[in-house]
């Protein structure tokens, strides 16, 4: 999965269907929730996946009003459709995120 910084953030994102993963390293749920984001990755290679890491890149966590992380968005052509919060499997990840 791609990391995303707000210098490349809209050009990733403003096409197709993506979902982007707002994480930190010292976020343990974020840590358990990364293979499960890898399964999907490689399940719908029709979806783009991407992370965006909430200490290095604030300014696009406040963008999305991160107050909890992990927290997964889907983006339909830069649009946020879709949202979860915490960790969870990879199946209601997916009906969460309509993927």
């Amino acid at each position: 999965m791609k990391e995303l910084n707000i210098n490349n953030f809209k050009k990733e994102t403003e096409s197709g269907v993506c979902v982007v993963d707002f994480w930190a390293s010292w976020c343990g749920p974020c840590r358990m929730l990364a293979p499960v984001m890898e399964e999907l990755a490689a399940e719908r290679p029709d979806v783009k996946f991407f992370k965006v890491n909430v200490d290095e890149e604030s300014d696009l966590a406040a963008a999305f009003g991160i107050s909890s992380i992990p927290a997964v968005f889907r983006l339909d052509d830069g649009k946020a459709t879709a949202r979860h919060v915490g960790y969870a499997g990879k199946t209601d990840i997916a009906r969460a995120l309509g993927l």
